[in-house]
């Protein structure tokens, strides 16, 4: 017998649907687990420090912390960028080393102490990434700040240190400060050094950067023995990247550490940054999640190849549709609405496949996007939020932290379920050609205790209209009983502060009574609540349908047992 759950969300979409589309079968095996479920979307980052701690900014952490059960952690760059705290596109700094006349080095941590507050008052770990070169301490400090998006970025601040033992004492120093003003929860925080080393951020050879892990490592252990410390933060993995990658796991198990003497280097966690590459065709943009995944496959390649490596965790410190969060232009135009929010679940949701192909452990998935001070409302940059309005692309992390249980769960007892869809590409075939033909209407679900969360995506890589998805819905595995179903959902017309605000004409300022209706509008909508559905025969069944781009999940929670 087949219980129709959710006929509003029927009747709100059978006027577009054609008669002959074949339904996706989506089967959920409650009984069935499939393994430990590990959150892997908790992770976020951006270029610009000092827009942390903008009113704004702390705003977005609150929210970004209250995701889900597992904590958030956040990496920014800049935090050694000589400056006067003022972000930018692409900038931000602290001024954290200054010298006298005389060469005697001055430290000031005013400017990076109100990042940090702003993070720790919101309970968010920092992802501490030491970088980048202080104008005083750079081999070629001149021109030192750029002016983005004019002109080149890669300025004095990506050079090696003139004084390696100035660098390793401000290094000693800085983590020093943090351990004596935040105390023992810095056992929690995550270290690394530099980014993206194999191209125009890091203006020294791999071997120096070598040298320069070798040598902050120390300081950062010096002052926290147990820290965990890794890297290199690669772009890719590419032809370009791969031989920086190999040759650093190289040093770091086998080359002569420049601090110690010794073999070998600390690496407790391996970064590395998967990008897609999306075009604008034909008036529309094009995504490319194949282009991401076969990055992040690529990686997992290279680590897997070492017997020492393949079980060390890896964090993909940048995974994004592209290579710019600050960057604008035709192709970026899925920023504002639901294409954003659906290329991320598909991304997430492939990484994990991946990772269970090539035995490999994904500790986390850095989202590269946070908010951008003093700019125009959805001026089309990727960010979470604009003006303390959230994007659609947030609400998917919000069902993100519905997996495994919701917020409040204890998200160690929660499990992946066997599911599987029949309007699901072939991971090969994601991998190799992205989305290009049929979409990819998939679905994964986790349960915690009696309670059971699906999580179901209509993703195509072309941003144009097309016929929602009729999906049948089957949970099977139940003792019996009545449960309790409620939806949530972001796709064109729900979850989606965008199109509210194209509707009100595009303000580029919008009133603050605008702003209150698009901050309501921006958050996650609940469209079906809490309704009791029979259980027969041990199996649960739902009908709904999930437009072009959309992302919904599904909560079931046993509310009273009978045996059949």
């Amino acid at each position: 017998m087949r219980i129709s759950c959710f006929p509003a969300l029927i009747l709100l979409f059978a006027g577009s649907l054609s008669a002959q589309q074949t339904p996706v079968s989506i089967h959920v095996h409650a009984a069935q687990p499939a393994g430990p479920y590990t959150p892997i979307w908790n992770y976020f980052g951006a270029d610009e420090p000092n827009y942390i701690s903008a009113p704004n900014g702390e705003k977005l952490l609150g929210e970004l912390s209250g995701l889900g059960p597992v904590p958030v952690y956040f990496r920014v760059h800049n935090l050694f960028t000589t400056g006067n705290g003022e972000g930018s596109l692409k900038w931000g700094s602290t001024n954290i080393y200054t010298e006298k006349p005389d060469g005697t080095p001055v430290y000031d941590f005013t400017i990076t102490d109100r990042i940090f507050d702003a993070m720790i008052a919101a309970h968010v770990r920092p992802l501490v990434e030491i970088g980048f070169m202080p104008e005083a301490l750079s081999t070629h400090p001149q021109p030192y700040r750029h002016t983005s998006p004019k002109g080149d970025i890669f300025t004095g601040w990506t050079y090696p240190p003139k004084d390696e033992a100035k660098w390793s004492a401000l290094v000693l120093a800085y983590a020093t400060h943090l351990r004596e003003r935040y105390g023992s929860q810095t056992a929690a925080w995550l270290w690394e050094v530099w980014n993206e080393p194999d191209i125009g951020y890091w203006h020294g050879t791999p071997e120096q950067y070598d040298r320069l892990y070798d040598l902050t490592a120390a300081a950062i252990r010096k002052a926290l023995p147990k820290a965990k410390i890794g890297g290199p933060e690669a772009t890719g993995v590419s032809d370009h990247s791969e031989p920086f990658l190999r040759q650093f796991l190289e040093h770091c198990s086998h080359g002569k550490n420049a601090a110690t003497g010794q073999t070998g280097a600390p690496l407790d966690f391996i970064s590395y940054h998967p990008k897609g590459h999306p075009t604008f065709e034909d008036g529309h943009v094009v995504m490319s999640v194949g282009t991401q995944l076969r990055a992040v496959e690529r990686g997992m390649k290279v680590i897997s190849s070492y017997p020492e490596w393949k079980r060390t965790p890896i964090i993909l410190g940048e995974s994004d549709p592209e290579g710019c969060a600050a960057c604008q232009g035709s192709q970026n135009g899925y920023r504002n609405g639901p294409l954003y929010g659906v290329s991320v679940a598909e991304a997430t949701m492939r990484t994990y496949e991946l990772a269970r192909r090539y035995g490999v452990t994904v500790q986390g998935v850095v989202t590269w996007a946070f908010e951008f001070e003093n700019q125009p409302a959805f001026a089309g940059f990727r960010e979470l939020a604009t003006n303390a309005i959230d994007k659609p692309v947030l609400n998917v992390f919000r069902m993100f932290g519905m997996l495994g249980g919701g917020p409040k769960a204890d998200v160690s007892r929660a499990a992946w379920l066997k599911s599987d869809s029949s309007g699901a590409l072939p991971l090969d075939r994601v991998v190799t050609n992205s989305v290009t033909g049929d979409p990819d209407i998939n679905a994964v679900a986790t349960r915690n205790g009696s309670e059971l969360e699906i999580l179901v995506w209509n993703y195509h890589d072309a941003d144009v209209t097309a016929e929602p998805a009729r999906i049948e819905l089957s949970v099977d595995g139940w003792r019996g009983g009545t449960v309790s179903a409620s939806e949530f959902r972001m796709d064109a017309t729900h979850s989606n502060a965008y199109r509210l605000w194209k509707e009100m004409g595009s303000p580029a300022a919008p009133t603050e009574e605008q702003k209150l209706t698009l901050e309501k509008a921006g958050k996650l909508e609940q469209t079906v609540p809490g309704r009791s559905i029979a259980v027969h025969a041990g199996e649960a069944r739902i009908q709904l349908e999930l437009p072009r781009q959309g992302v919904a999940l599904v909560r079931l929670a046993r509310i009273s047992v009978r045996e059949p």
